[in-house]
């Protein structure tokens, strides 16, 4: 049987400047080597950071946002599987997919829960605690589970939002798949980090787009890079991203040892220059890349509570985690000077690669569980009721006709 996978994504990836780029081109290697013949296709258009998806055997396709040109498209293609790249993406295209490819696999792509990463932006804006209860009551929860009802599938990133997905909404486990990042570990291991005295500074990044990102460097500014200066007062971090604001960039200040630099081609070599990743991320959801990418480099980080979850299991983290700025900079201070700590924290980082973050064995779990519904797809959906109520016409249809009633009879 031929194995065929419509990606539907919310942008073209861009894995240089996103660690959704990075998690896409990830999934996308890991279908062409389950096996599968690979359509991408997108309503959005390119930028000169985009993947090239044709070198790596896969088609590229442009399609339109409500245009019947789509189901002629999917009836000719005929997936076996078709991945929404968010959850926005499958309100748009779920429904066409469901009924002009209706033998299709529906799976979808997280990257993170968005409703939980506004939620505590928000609350982080009125200067609140975040509560869980905030999560739950915002509208855009109810859209999310609305799309993970309707797939088959949904692939979580973060066994954080797995568990309070199951936990506080009651999702049904069948319904959700624990795919985080995916590392070779065997390239990993193969190479040989620059060791503690061959390093020197700090090092930050992340997409200047994304709210998260821009809100740590203020506080990495204004808060803990003086800290840190109070006892390194030669020290320096470099600052790289791409899209960074205008704000961020006119925080570049040698004088302090502050560089912003901008977009990196090679995020690597950056960090394996670096001894530590700062990363004081106050609000966010997901799993962080560039926290994944210090344990890929051999560079140890100091980050929060919201940049470490999800991603350690309860094991010793890659350096430290810490909420007060006064103890973020002294443990950054700590693991710069002293050679020991440092060595323990990579070390650390090793060992969440190999137990969490294994590219085989996460590759393995999702082709085994692709395979299962595959075959058994008509009795997933029979136990899915939310999923079939959801997808019934009368669930919208008499709201809208009525709305378009109205519309006429204003016209009169």
């Amino acid at each position: 049987m031929s194995k065929k996978l419509l990606v539907i994504g919310y942008v073209w990836p861009e894995p240089t400047t996103t660690a959704a780029g990075s998690r896409m081109q990830q999934l996308l290697e890991a279908f062409l080597e389950l096996g599968y013949q690979i359509t991408f296709a997108s309503t959005a258009s390119k930028t000169g950071y985009s993947l090239d998806l044709e070198a790596m055997g896969i088609s590229e396709t442009f399609i339109q946002l409500n245009h019947s040109s789509f189901d002629e498209f999917i009836q000719q293609l005929m997936p076996n599987v078709v991945l929404f790249d968010r959850f926005m993406v499958e309100e748009q295209f779920g429904w066409r997919v469901a009924e002009h490819a209706p033998k299709a696999l529906r799976v979808l792509n997280t990257e993170d829960l968005h409703a939980l990463r506004k939620s505590r932006e928000e609350a982080h804006k009125k200067d609140q605690l975040f509560r869980i209860e905030d999560w739950k009551n915002n509208p855009t929860t109810l859209r999310e589970t609305a799309s993970i009802y309707r797939c088959d599938l949904t692939l979580m990133i973060s066994s954080y939002e797995m568990e309070i997905l199951q936990q506080k909404l009651d999702i049904p486990p069948e319904l959700l798949l624990h795919i985080p990042f995916m590392v070779d570990i065997k390239e990993i291991c193969s190479k040989n980090f620059p060791p503690f005295d061959a390093r020197n500074g700090f090092i930050s990044i992340g997409n200047g787009k994304h709210a998260p990102n821009a809100d740590s460097l203020k506080v990495l500014k204004k808060e803990i890079w003086p800290r840190i200066r109070l006892h390194l007062p030669e020290a320096e971090i470099q600052i790289f991203g791409a899209y960074l604001p205008q704000q961020i960039n006119e925080m570049h200040d040698p004088q302090t040892g502050f560089y912003i630099k901008g977009w990196v081609e090679n995020a690597t070599i950056a960090f394996q220059k670096a001894k530590i990743l700062l990363a004081p991320l106050q609000f966010g959801a997901g799993i962080k890349g560039k926290l994944l990418d210090g344990m890929r480099t051999g560079t140890p980080s100091v980050t929060t509570t919201i940049g470490a979850e999800g991603m350690h299991a309860g094991l010793a983290w890659n350096g430290t985690i810490a909420d007060d700025w006064d103890a973020f900079a002294h443990a950054a201070v700590e693991l710069h000077q002293n050679k020991k700590s440092w060595e323990g924290a990579q070390q650390n980082g090793n060992a969440l690669l190999q137990q969490l973050y294994n590219r085989q064995s996460v590759q393995s779990s999702l082709g085994k569980r692709l395979e299962h519904l595959i075959v058994n797809l008509d009795t997933h959906r029979s136990k899915n009721f939310i999923g079939k109520l959801l997808q019934h016409q009368t669930m919208s249809s008499t709201k809208y006709m009525a709305k378009w009633i109205e519309e006429k009879n204003k016209e009169k």
